[in-house]
């Protein structure tokens, strides 16, 4: 089940639900990847509209590994390239969208 208070949020791929969360680790490993100076950085790359399908699969691939549930196996960028996104691309950069926004704003708190 999904938790915005957590800061969840679901990206459907091939009619399932999967849990989204950008943890610190998820964060930290996001700006890793896509080599940006903090989390201000993180926020203004996304924020500024000119976000490549590159950028996109690195932060569904990092909410996706810290909304893992214990134990779970982690996902790779090639294994996100190739998913099949209920919605198409467009409803997968939503939820992209809304991941970042639960995660800096609090998740509706």
């Amino acid at each position: 089940m999904i938790n915005p208070l957590r800061g969840e949020v679901a990206l459907h791929v091939d009619g399932a639900a999967r849990r989204m969360r950008l943890t610190l680790g998820a964060l930290a490993v996001l700006e890793a990847r896509l080599g940006v100076g903090g989390l201000i950085g993180l926020a203004e790359r996304f924020e500024g509209g000119g976000v490549r399908g590159d950028d996109l699969i690195a932060l569904l691939t990092a909410g996706l590994n810290g909304g893992l549930a214990e134990g779970g196996a982690e996902i790779t960028e090639s294994e996100v390239a190739e998913m099949c996104f209920d919605g198409g691309v467009m409803a997968a950069a939503e939820a992209a969208g809304a991941l970042l926004a639960a995660t800096f704003r609090g998740g509706g708190r």
